[in-house]
């Protein structure tokens, strides 16, 4: 099975099996949400975790090349035969779990969960080209690599937008579990395609990048670490910082991924037209969208979102090339796909592990890029200095003088133009500093110098500012800061740019509930009715800290438990920072944990009301919101209590969701949407409450005197579960285009 039919082999195992390593991400994902929530963090944990067994496969490879290719077959066939063992993919619910430790126990929950089969389909990229490339008249095997990546970008674009909707999990597992075997099948048809070859050869390909194997170098293998590690780094560090300071929108995730893999397509394809295109764009690029990467006080825009999208990928692409461009011997083939992996998981380790310690912001964005600007190829677009005949030493000069007053430009016009909003005078010095950068490339460090002054002038120093005056904390779950309103005498807690808690300095009115919470809200109607409605030992609990405003409608005998995930937020509350709790309510117990675990360990029926209020930005813990969630809710409320569940939201049309939930469970709702004066300091909401008994309704709606209680609208479609929950049909798409 030589010539077309053998290529066609190798092209559908390896897409198969890219398609199957970047299908069952996110699925076991899925299945994790229940255990570890859905907070950006944990995803940048489950990439980390997924690199490290990827680093597994890829050395798994490089062992297994080593070995006369029959037993390569035997042996690689036999594992997985074995791994078949595993299967049905399912989560190993031992694995200990601890608040403050999520960054050790979901990696760890995932590596036991899926690391057997993850490990060999990570293999099958390196392994397959090597087999590949085992008959002499094969050819080059890196467009098998592209290939690869395009299986990948598949198995990843498919699963929120066919899979998830279409499929519940336990079916879920089963079909891949059957894709598995299918792989299996197309592996030994490749190894039977390859039955009369005994070793790869060692003599040169008729087309291949270098002619005869050399011994590589330190400093090569060096270099492939740092071009395969910062492109991994730069993908999770966009993640975090597109999630947190510019907009939390759902799904978000999915975009830098799918990108990195598509930089992948580009520079290891066949042809390198396009390869080349982004390599003499990226340095445009970089000078014209780097300078606003070091901003944290940036509003939400569909220009801004587009702009680091565009530099992520455009670095991505030609970061990616250059390594291409350094690829090895095909001998050496397995060793340069493992340097890559390790540097991936290098990078992913730097910014999902050490920069949440180290960093008090997402401080690694910028770091990454500029030590990007000091790795990507900077191609000379315009050899001013041999055009006009200057000399190197003079040239030199001149571009440091360029530079100059290519910086003067970014701290002076361009800066005091987008200040004052003078577009032209904007436009004109930025037009400027790019043309000078152009200029400017043939020097590496000038290039670099210039880029970041850009970032220092139009935003850097306004954050680095911004983050001496508050107190910026970070934690597992995200960066938050403390924001004094001198003007207004308020205090903000920030999630990123999303606002968590308000409370007046205003010793007077220091317990007024604020933002979401004021006393025309749903909670305030609900909360202030609380002793009316339950008696003065009416028992309160609530998801979710954040300042804890809700504390203040408390009365003298009631009993309040929170609960919160992060124990920094809790930290605000005890430090002083927030008073609410202190004033309000001195005795309420705070227990740290995922609400929902927690809860199913509490005595039954231990609340009259349960406020849930845990969300992350506009990203929807979507365990908290399924029907096996709202069972433990309903199991730990008095019969005759109330559930309020916060559903304010940018993106997303939470009303109908809770109607299908409230639908099966036989529950009765009303909602009650608030929409303050300008001149009020609360915030538009949106609450929702549910009870057992219509009749507790009709007495809540006339004990809070209120008209706006109105009932929820019909289900769009079924109760989200455990098992199957998509938020695609629930997105308001109109306001994602209108950022």
């Amino acid at each position: 099975m030589a010539g077309f039919n053998s290529r066609a082999v190798f092209f559908a195992t390896i897409i198969t099996g890219s398609f199957l390593l970047f299908l069952v991400q996110p699925m076991v994902a899925r299945l994790a949400l229940p255990l570890v929530g859905g907070a950006p963090s944990v995803w940048n944990s489950a990439m980390l975790s997924y690199q490290t067994l990827l680093l597994g496969g890829y050395g798994y490879a490089l062992w297994l090349s080593k070995q006369p290719l029959k037993r390569q077959a035997i042996l690689h066939i036999g594992l997985l035969l074995l791994a078949v063992l595993t299967l049905p993919i399912t989560l190993r619910t031992w694995v200990p779990t601890q608040p403050g430790l999520e960054a050790l126990f979901i990696p760890l929950l995932l590596l036991v969960s899926i690391g057997p089969v993850f490990g060999l389909v990570s293999a099958q990229a390196p392994l397959m080209q090597r087999w590949y490339v085992a008959d002499p008249k094969a050819g080059e095997p890196w467009w098998l690599y592209s290939i690869s990546n395009f299986g990948s970008l598949a198995g990843l674009l498919a699963y929120p937008l066919l899979v998830e909707p279409l499929i519940s999990t336990s079916t879920q597992v089963w079909a891949w579990s059957v894709g598995f075997c299918v792989l299996i099948g197309l592996v030994c048809l490749a190894a039977w395609t390859r039955r009369d070859i005994a070793v790869a050869p060692v003599a040169p390909l008729a087309d291949t990048h270098e002619e005869t194997a050399t011994p590589l170098s330190r400093g090569r293998i060096a270099l492939w670490l740092v071009l395969a590690a910062v492109p991994s780094g730069l993908m999770l560090s966009t993640t975090t910082h597109l999630t947190t300071d510019i907009v939390a929108m759902p799904l978000l995730w999915v975009i830098p991924l799918a990108l990195y893999l598509l930089s992948f397509m580009v520079a290891f394809a066949s042809r390198q037209t396009l390869a080349q295109l982004f390599l003499v764009a990226t340095p445009v690029i970089m000078l014209l969208s780097g300078r606003v990467m070091m901003s944290s006080t940036q509003q939400a825009s569909v220009y801004l979102l587009v702009l680091t999208l565009i530099l992520f990928f455009s670095i991505c692409t030609a970061l990616h090339s250059r390594l291409y461009s350094l690829r090895p011997h095909h001998s050496e083939l397995t060793k340069y796909y493992f340097i890559m992996s390790l540097g991936g998981a290098l990078g992913g380790a730097f910014t999902a592990l050490i920069a949440p310690l180290v960093f008090s912001w997402t401080w690694e964005h910028p770091l990454l890029l500029v030590t990007a600007a000091l790795l990507i190829p900077l191609p000379v677009l315009f050899d001013w200095p041999e055009r006009f005949g200057i000399e190197p030493a003079r040239a030199r000069r001149l571009a440091f003088a360029l530079t100059t007053i290519g910086l003067i430009l970014a701290f002076g016009p361009l800066n005091t133009g987008i200040r004052e909003d003078h577009a032209v005078l904007a436009s004109a010095a930025l037009v400027a500093i790019i043309l000078i950068g152009v200029a400017c490339l043939a020097w590496r460090a000038l290039f670099v110098a210039l880029m970041c002054g850009l970032m220092l002038a139009q935003g850097g120093f306004d954050t680095i500012a911004s983050m001496a005056r508050s107190d910026t904390q970070r934690s597992y779950f995200g960066v938050y800061r403390i924001r004094d309103d001198e003007a207004g005498k308020t205090r903000f807690l920030l999630h990123g740019t999303t606002i968590h808690g308000v409370q007046s300095l205003d010793p007077r009115k220091r317990r007024t509930p604020l933002s979401y919470y004021g006393a025309r809200s749903g909670a305030g109607r609900v909360l202030a009715q609380t002793e009316a409605l339950f008696g003065q030992k009416a028992r309160v609990g609530v998801v979710g800290l954040g300042g804890g405003t809700l504390a203040c409608y408390s009365r003298p005998g009631q009993s309040w438990t929170f609960f919160e995930i992060d124990p920094v937020v809790w930290n605000y509350s005890r430090d002083g920072a927030f008073t609410f709790l202190r004033d309000c309510t001195p005795e309420a117990k705070v227990i740290i944990g995922d609400a929902r675990l927690e809860l199913a360990k509490l005595p039954k029926a231990g609340f009259d009301v349960l406020a849930v209020d845990a969300f992350s930005s506009d990203s929807i813990p979507l365990h908290l919101l399924t029907d096996e969630a709202i069972g433990i809710y309903m199991g730990a409320l008095a019969d005759d209590g109330v559930l309020l569940i916060h559903i304010s939201n940018s993106f997303m049309r939470l009303e109908p969701a809770i109607a299908a939930l409230a639908k099966q469970r036989g529950l009765y709702a009303l909602q009650l949407a608030d929409e303050p004066t300008s001149a009020s300091r609360t915030i538009a909401s949106h609450w929702v409450v549910l009870a057992r008994d219509r009749a507790t309704l009709d007495t809540l709606r006339a004990a809070s005197g209120d008209t706006r209680w109105k009932p929820l609208m019909q289900p769009l479609g079924p109760a989200w579960t455990d098992d199957h929950a998509s938020i695609l049909p629930y997105m308001l798409w109109d306001k994602l285009l209108v950022l």
